[in-house]
């Protein structure tokens, strides 16, 4: 069952798109109840995260900041884009409206709930 599917920056606007961003690795992970996804956002606060849904889209947006000590300048520097950016394209089977998230130490914890018809339910047999 495919309930969350990854696009290429579909929720950001187009001049957004044209912003360089670390796409950050995302794990999904599915059970009965609805999907959980977990973000790998270092150096992200929550001040600078935006996380919105709009329509089937479930969009991730951050800014990094990994402050240097006081008088010390990087002599080398492997990651030089400073915002994060994906964005997904959710099932009709999950509920949007009840998003909850939690960011902890760099990883981005989403949750969304499978909406009430898509939950799995326990049918009663009659005996005639």
């Amino acid at each position: 069952m495919n309930t969350v599917t990854t696009t290429a920056n579909t929720a950001t606007t187009a001049a957004a798109r044209r912003d360089p961003a670390l796409l950050p690795p995302v794990d999904v992970v599915e059970d009965t109840t609805g999907i959980t996804l977990y973000a790998d956002l270092p150096g992200a606060s929550k001040e600078q995260l935006n996380l919105r849904v709009e329509g089937d889209q479930l969009s991730i947006e951050a800014e990094m900041a990994l402050p240097l000590p006081q008088g010390l300048t990087p002599q080398h520097v492997e990651v030089e884009l400073s915002r994060y950016r994906r964005a997904f394209t959710l099932s009709k089977e999950l509920d949007a409206t009840k998003v909850s998230a939690e960011l902890s130490h760099g990883v981005l914890r989403v949750r969304i709930p499978k909406a009430d018809h898509a939950q799995p339910r326990k049918i009663s047999v009659q005996v005639n």
